[in-house]
């Protein structure tokens, strides 16, 4: 690839994370009038569904056509990548802490790079796992895990298996970009994500009555309606198809590490429109992990 492709696709990849993890604030936002994080993933993915689906089929019709083969692709991206990630993580935080949690679902650049090296017979760099190894380090330190870590074997299990789905965002991600339109397969997936979803906090349990009432963000009385809407769009649509199209010029791996930027941006949102502070050790680690993924960017052929 040229340098001005990988250019383009890691600033699009950058792009989808730091959009992703402004979905943080804006969901916690929401979740302190009273809606629970399953209700929220609900109306998330389902309005970021119906809106990507209804754009695609009147701008780009084609983008929405498959084939029989493409059908184990799409159901794979859509459980995985967008209803199994978020499902899992939901059940990890109740049952470990938050930043237990984030670091297991992190685990997916590791297993990533494992899939490309054992499965795909491809051999990595020691530069790789060894930016692997300090992203995760320093994120181990932004998440804080050591603050009243408790181990609860289901909680560990779900945020494994988040991390195996979040792998397989990506590897199903890069094999579809390079055989779809991301709008097409972005839409299809999220359609497919918001029934799984739907059948875990289905609509008629959904608190609609909370709708009018004002979520803070940054000092900011907002409706919660219209912060539901910003996350449906700016926190789910554009992010997947910023992410999906940087996976068709970037290997797997590398989009992984750049994924790990993701709960650095939101700890600084977090900081930003929330009011929670960032310790000296949370910047050492948001250090530390961009220097594990610079060097990961260094090394990938």
């Amino acid at each position: 690839m040229q340098a001005s492709g990988r250019v383009r696709s890691t600033g699009l990849s950058l792009l989808s994370w730091v959009l992703f993890a402004s979905s943080g604030s804006l969901a916690a936002a929401v979740m302190v009038v009273g809606w629970s994080p399953a209700a929220v993933t609900s109306v998330r993915i389902g309005s970021a569904a119906g809106l990507l689906v209804l754009v695609v089929a009147v701008l780009r019709p084609r983008a929405l056509r498959f084939g029989r083969g493409d059908i184990w692709l799409l159901l794979g991206y859509g459980l995985l990548g967008v209803a199994g990630v978020q499902l899992l993580f939901f059940v990890a935080v109740a049952r470990v802490p938050v930043g237990v949690a984030m670091v297991l679902v992190n685990v997916a650049p590791a297993l990533v790079a494992l899939w490309v090296r054992v499965v795909r017979g491809t051999r990595l760099p020691g530069q790789v796992w060894l930016g692997i190894g300090l992203a995760l380090a320093g994120l181990a330190l932004i998440a804080q895990i050591w603050h009243g870590a408790r181990l609860d074997p289901v909680g560990v299990a779900a945020g494994l298996g988040a991390a195996a789905c979040s792998a397989g965002f990506f590897l199903l991600g890069e094999h579809g970009a390079s055989r779809h339109d991301p709008f097409g397969m972005t839409a299809a997936g999220l359609m497919i994500g918001a029934v799984v979803v739907a059948a875990v906090a289905p609509p008629w349990t959904l608190p609609f009555d909370l709708l009018p009432a004002s979520a803070v963000l940054g000092g900011l009385h907002v409706p919660v309606w219209l912060v539901l809407l910003v996350l449906a769009v700016v926190g789910t649509v554009l992010p997947y198809l910023a992410g999906l199209r940087a996976l068709r010029d970037l290997p797997a791996p590398l989009a992984g590490v750049l994924g790990l930027v993701e709960p650095l941006v939101a700890a600084a949102l977090a900081w930003l429109l929330l009011g929670q502070a960032l310790r000296p050790a949370q910047l050492a680690g948001a250090a530390i992990l961009l220097l594990g993924a610079i060097l990961v960017q260094r090394a990938m052929p």
